[in-house]
């Protein structure tokens, strides 16, 4: 016998009346419903007191509607001029306004017709450094957990008319704001489209974060690699609406999402436009050596270790075999289990306080790390190794992508336990073919290098100087493809009299 799922259903569009309303929410204790007499008439004012502001309520509210006499809501809104005030009958409008921290005005209990007014009280931080995405040169601001106050950090950056805010909800219970910020006339219509789509379709209870609304919206579920980018860089965020791409900002969520992107992209950041271009090529594409050091030194270890061990020169081997003279176990075991008491250490040095964390790194890596040689479970020579290869997954400017890199070195040391430098040739070609296969919003993700755009390896690994990037990558499809006339630019770039002209 077949089950059937049930569909959940939204609670809200089970109210039906004003009435219904109140009776749901008055078994909250925190609803408060006051009915001071004022004059002739009964005003009823509905809040939630934990989540209006209680001084401007007794202090710009209650102290002018006493002792006056009003015959419609109208004549209440007058008064009370705040800036963000409506009277409605709706009720759906009416609930979503006093869980946002509206007070609810009647002229009578019976009325089906209130006057919302915004007094909510918003706690929050304040704007900080960024702490994850640091840069030496970059601005020294990130975003916070507050959406307006998001928006207008971007507006500050972008001081155009045209920088278009689709706002929309999803969630049946935490009706989460979501703004999809985009600049008209660059941006594609197609991808702008296609991203509200996606957002508006999202069936969930929920959505607290901006990286749980990714995993609902991104091309392939099933991928390791993130296909979008989550920065809490203002400036990050500004440079690629420019390029013509979209950004997705969450109610509640510190981290932006910009789309759709490339996997070149998690390997720049913004100090790389700050600093001469061959100095930022280099930095690049140390960056990109890194990450397949990281993913490679370890398998080529055991591989060469268990199948070709032909391939190391005689003075290295003989250290090599000294190494590992009395070590019990084969290089697979031994790279295995050093790999997972570095991912202990660094789990354990995240989810720690920050100075505990970092004297459990620190501290119980060099620990652990002596001890194991001393017993004979490991060679120092692996250690060197794994050590070198976790330093060079830290330099991924994206913390998302690093984690990325963490996972795909195990599949990649099996490989080349089971066939050696073979089986790291057929893992590789699998990688490869899955980079190849993955999109990020449609678009594809190994652009430039798939499929091959010459203009776009400007800004790629290497980093050309920014008087000839003067157009917006061919990835992000932008509509206006020009970013200034380059020409021009370097017309503008005249020498000054120099001594020597005389």
């Amino acid at each position: 016998m077949k089950s059937h799922e049930k569909k959940p259903v939204n609670p809200a569009k089970s109210i039906d009346s004003l009435q219904g309303l109140f009776q749901i929410l008055k078994k909250s204790k925190d609803f408060i419903t006051l009915s001071p007499p004022f004059n002739s008439l009964s005003i009823r004012i509905s809040y939630f007191r934990t989540l209006v502001d209680a001084n401007i309520l007794h202090q710009d509210v209650l102290s002018y509607l006493s002792g006056r006499s009003f015959s419609s809501l109208q004549d209440v809104q007058a008064v009370l001029s705040f800036g963000t005030s409506k009277v409605t009958e709706q009720v759906e409008v009416i609930q979503k306004s006093v869980l946002n921290g509206y007070i609810l005005i009647q002229l009578n209990e019976s009325d089906s017709s209130c006057l919302l007014i915004d007094i909510s009280k918003i706690e929050g931080r304040d704007i900080t450094k960024p702490e994850i995405e640091f840069n030496i040169l970059a601005p020294k601001l990130a975003f916070v957990e507050k959406l307006d106050t998001n928006l207008n950090l971007l507006r500050r950056k972008l001081l155009t008319p045209y920088l278009r805010v689709e706002q929309l909800e999803v969630g049946y219970l935490s009706n989460t704001a979501v703004a999809v910020v985009y600049i008209e006339g660059i941006a594609n219509d197609q991808n702008v489209k296609e991203i509200i789509k996606r957002v508006s379709s999202i069936e969930t209870d929920h959505v607290f974060d901006s990286s749980y609304l990714v995993r609902t919206i991104v091309d392939n579920p099933n991928s390791m690699f993130q296909q979008f980018i989550s920065t809490e860089r203002p400036d990050r965020v500004a440079a690629i609406l420019a390029e013509g791409k979209i950004a997705l900002l969450v109610d509640g969520s510190p981290f932006v999402i910009t789309l759709p992107t490339t996997l070149i992209e998690f390997f720049s950041t913004a100090e790389d436009y700050s600093i001469p271009w061959i100095v930022a090529s280099f930095f690049r594409a140390l960056r990109v050596f890194s990450v397949l050091f990281s993913v490679l030194t370890t398998p080529l270890y055991v591989a060469i270790i268990t199948y070709h061990y032909e391939l190391i020169p005689k003075e290295l081997l003989e250290t090599l075999v000294v190494s590992r003279s009395k070590i019990p176990f084969p290089p697979v075991i031994e790279a295995l289990v050093l790999e997972v008491v570095i991912e202990l250490l660094r789990e354990a040095g995240a989810r720690l306080p920050t100075k505990v964390g970092l004297t459990v790194g620190i501290v119980g890596g060099i620990v652990i790390g002596q001890a194991a040689v001393e017993a004979s479970l490991t060679s120092n020579v692996l250690i060197i190794i794994i050590a070198l290869s976790a330093l060079a997954s830290f330099t991924t400017p994206i913390y998302s992508m690093g984690n990325t890199i963490r996972v795909i070195r195990f599949p990649f040391i099996f490989a080349a336990q089971l066939l050696g430098l073979l089986g790291i040739v057929i893992a590789s070609a699998f990688l490869l073919t899955h980079l190849l296969r993955t999109k990020s919003l449609g678009r594809p993700y190994l652009s430039p290098f798939y499929p091959t755009r010459l203009s776009d390896w400007k800004d790629s690994i290497i980093r050309m100087p920014l008087i000839s990037m003067n157009r917006r990558p061919l990835a992000a499809s932008a509509k206006q493809p020009i970013r200034f006339n380059s020409e021009k630019a370097k017309k503008n770039r005249t020498s000054p009299r120099s001594d020597f002209d005389d």
